[in-house]
């Protein structure tokens, strides 16, 4: 058939190259066996390792090896003990990496995919191997909008699925568009779970107690308000807050001391780590130090008494998502560092704490830190990484 028949058959111009190729083949079975076999040529490519390559580094070269390549929006990982990893999608599919295997997990809840919302960070808990509990934060539908929401399954003996899911909370009052849900999780030593949330795009709600948008949420394991969270007892407002003031939190962890630390979003400038304390008001939107997309100034500066001066800001911003604080023996230079991925500026942002003062002292960068979404330490000290530009899992060591 000519080119130029093309557009008016509705042919598809890599059908037309296999039937020059073929002539007067059985055309039909052939493409069909073709499709079978690149199929599993593509499979294979997504779920083996790839060759190593390297990053430099204040501390030497790490090796970087592809774990894993997802056709979507890559979020966040965890580690079970049996050595798989759960990866979730923004799209709203979770996957099972294990021996080198990729596979779907059905069950997921139903998400709202829309703009910064969708799947988000998956936890899984220190007694997994007793209980299998898989805990999900996402973006729930809510009537005409969404809101951020705790859902919990277990996960099936062979991975397949999760069983018994269930919303466990969501954000009151959700609302329309696609920005700021914020949805990192963490559990503490005492097995609580704290849930960051963002402000929904509508900067007021953060200083509102009886609302959970822009808020660090403490919860039982059951989604209820923990026992000796701060405003239990505040009239009108919301039990499950920890901490409010905040934009859009993406990245929650706790150091070796048990504090809670965490990163957020600014506007243009005024990204923020902030050590997280009950009751604490972190400022937004009255005090930051950026400004809006416009130029215009934000709030009524950068202090105010009362809120929480940030523990470190970027300007400009880099758009902070995932965080670890570094204590495994793989990387003995950085234990007790900082480490924080960048989408904007597609690096790892390492912050050095020494002398109580916390400070930038590196930037990591290479072809594989493509718009770093999360970052996590894992039982043997590597550390694993997103790179949500191109939907790769990395797992970085050092080169030898």
């Amino acid at each position: 058939m000519p080119a130029t028949d093309v557009a008016k058959h509705g042919v598809r111009s890599d059908s037309i190259v296999t039937m020059t190729v073929l002539g007067a083949w059985p055309v039909c079975g052939i493409l069909k066996r073709m499709k079978r076999i690149l199929a599993l040529c593509i499979g294979l490519a997504l779920i083996l390792p790839r060759p190593a390559a390297a990053l430099d580094s204040a501390a030497g070269a790490i090796t970087t090896t592809e774990m894993a390549r997802i056709d979507g929006t890559p979020w966040s990982l965890g580690f079970l003990p049996d050595g798989g990893v759960l990866i979730t999608e923004r799209e709203g599919r979770l996957w099972l990496l294990r021996d080198g295997a990729l596979r779907a997990v059905a069950g997921v809840p139903s998400v709202v995919d829309n703009g910064q919302g969708g799947l988000l960070d998956v936890l899984v808990p220190r007694d997994f191997a007793q209980t299998r509990a898989v805990y999900l934060s996402y973006a729930k539908a809510q009537g005409g909008g969404a809101g951020t929401a705790l859902a919990r399954g277990r996960l099936s003996g062979d991975g397949t699925r999760l069983e018994r899911v269930e919303t466990l909370f969501e954000m009151r009052a959700g609302t329309r568009g696609g920005r700021h849900f914020g949805g990192r999780l963490v559990e503490a030593a005492d097995g609580h779970i704290f849930l960051t949330t963002g402000d929904r795009g509508q900067d007021a709600g953060a200083q509102r107690l009886d609302s959970h948008q822009g808020k660090v949420l403490r919860l039982t394991r059951d989604g209820a308000p923990a026992p000796g969270n701060p405003f239990l007892t505040t009239p009108g407002a919301l039990p499950e807050i920890w901490s409010y003031g905040h934009r859009n939190p993406q990245g929650l962890t706790f150091d070796a001391q048990g504090r809670l630390w965490a990163h957020e979003h600014g506007a243009r400038g005024g990204d923020e780590v902030n050590l997280i304390q009950p009751g604490r008001n972190y400022g937004w939107p009255v005090i930051s130090y950026g400004v809006q997309y416009s130029g215009g100034r934000i709030g009524e500066g950068t202090a105010k008494p009362g809120m929480e001066q940030p523990a470190h800001y970027w300007d400009p911003s880099i758009a902070p998502s995932g965080f670890t604080i570094y204590r495994g023996g793989l990387f003995p230079a950085w234990r007790g560092d900082f480490l924080v991925g960048s989408l904007k500026f597609d690096l790892i942002s390492r912050l050095d704490p020494a002398g109580g003062r916390l400070r930038e002292v590196e930037r990591i960068q290479g072809a594989e830190t493509l718009r770093v979404r999360d970052l996590r330490e894992a039982p043997d000290g590597a550390l694993w990484m997103i790179a949500e530009g191109n939907g790769t899992i990395w797992r970085l060591t050092p080169a030898k």
